[in-house]
């Protein structure tokens, strides 16, 4: 059961009358309320680029009153990156504070009167707490108006203290310096003086100098254009002082040769001092010995060519003091011309090998020594008899019999004489 307070003249209560009388109000003043906001959103449409500055990373704004004084020289009230309100009658100016570079041509002349074009690179940086009074003393287009004709003084002053060689080849770093440090001292000596009223903190009087509104990193080169003879001539110096180092440097390389080549002399003559007090005929025999042994005792296949020399050594193709070996035999046959041995260097020739029973088995017949020839200065012909009474002396062991062991040419003559004696 719900109970209601009923008051003596039967009315409703006052909440629900409140209540009533308000949304009276609001149904009759409804079209004037759409009309305000609809206006006030227009306005507030219009007024949002001059009322909202967004501010860009690396930089940072500076606030200028219509109505408050002017420029604010308070750093402590500087507008920093971001989304930021203002009156729409003040303005903000934005500075960047990160690194930035320009690049600049300037014409100088040399101390020795040569006309030159430089193109200078200039790094920089503004400093925060100085952005208030460049602002106001210089403005934004504090380039053009300070670092460029400053720059531009100061590298004339420089480069007049130097040749045009210098500059184009050897003193570029040096220059480079001394044009950045010369801007820097100057920059240093320049006050900037601004304020206003010195009650106001905001505005307070100001003098410092312009070397404290920015920082200049470096100043570079980047080319210097000089005339094309004196570019011409230049090249020509340094080309020739270049070919006189290689012709210094040539000299120094054939002493170090000399004193190579004499000392090389001397070490062949010591050596050849000592070897040949110790070195005689028979050890150079008994060395020629035992290299033919170790190459008879070789399992490799091979063919030896030696001769019969009154030492016993080989005797090598082309020597003219190496005897002849023994002449050929002569024909079986009287009517029959001899005919001429093939010599051992003929590639046709087959010569017959010598078999292995035979060096470990020789025969105890001695061989028959053969007539000392002369001695001719061409390749000498070689028969097989001749190498098996080589290898026989050097190694003691005695040949076989001419009868057993013979040339081609021997075996083939003897059918024919025993049948002309038939």
């Amino acid at each position: 059961m719900n109970i209601h307070s009923v008051s003596i003249y039967d009315k409703p209560p006052p909440a629900g009358r409140a209540r009533y009388a308000w949304w009276r109000f609001i149904e009759r003043q409804l079209p004037m309320l759409v009309i305000y906001l609809m206006v006030a959103t227009l306005i507030g449409i219009v007024l949002a680029p001059y009322m909202l500055v967004t501010v860009p990373t690396g930089y940072v704004g500076v606030l200028w009153k219509r109505f408050g004084g002017g420029t604010v020289l308070d750093p402590r009230k500087l507008k920093d990156e971001g989304m930021r309100l203002t009156s729409p009658w003040n303005k903000v100016f934005l500075y960047d504070l990160r690194l930035q570079s320009t690049t600049q041509t300037y014409n100088a002349i040399s101390r020795d009167g040569i006309s030159l074009t430089a193109t200078i690179n200039i790094r920089f940086r503004l400093k925060r707490d100085s952005v208030p009074q460049l602002h106001q003393s210089i403005g934004p287009s504090y380039i053009e108006a300070l670092i460029v004709p400053e720059i531009g003084n100061r590298m004339r002053e420089v480069i007049s203290e130097y040749t045009a060689e210098d500059v184009y080849s050897t003193k570029r770093a040096e220059i480079q310096t001394k044009i950045r440090e010369r801007a820097e001292s100057s920059l240093g000596e320049k006050m900037m003086e601004g304020g206003e009223n010195e009650e106001l903190e905001a505005n307070a009087p100001y003098r410092v100098p312009l070397y404290a509104m920015l920082n200049l990193i470096d100043t570079l080169i980047l080319g210097i254009e000089l005339p094309s003879a004196v570019v011409g001539a230049i090249n020509r110096k340094i080309e020739q002082y270049y070919i006189s180092e290689e012709y210094k440097f040539r000299v120094a390389r054939e002493i170090r040769e000399s004193e190579r080549k004499k000392i090389e002399a001397e070490g062949i003559s010591e050596f050849q001092q000592i070897v040949s007090q110790g070195i005689s005929d028979s050890y150079l025999r008994w060395r020629g010995i035992e290299a033919t042994l170790q190459l008879a005792q070789s399992s490799n296949s091979k063919i030896v060519i030696v001769g019969s020399g009154k030492d016993g050594l080989p005797i090598i193709l082309g020597n003219v003091d190496a005897p002849s070996s023994a002449p050929p035999a002569p024909a079986g046959n009287g009517d029959k011309p001899p005919t001429e041995r093939p010599t051992a260097l003929t590639p046709t020739t087959a010569l017959e090998k010598t078999p292995a029973d035979t060096l470990s088995k020789p025969s105890e017949k001695s061989p028959n020594q053969p007539p000392e020839a002369q001695r001719i200065s061409r390749y000498l012909p070689l028969t097989l008899s001749d190498i098996e009474a080589l290898i026989s002396r050097l190694t003691g062991a005695t040949p076989p019999a001419p009868s057993e062991t013979g040339t081609p040419e021997s075996k083939a003559q003897k059918p024919a004489a025993a049948g002309q004696q038939q």
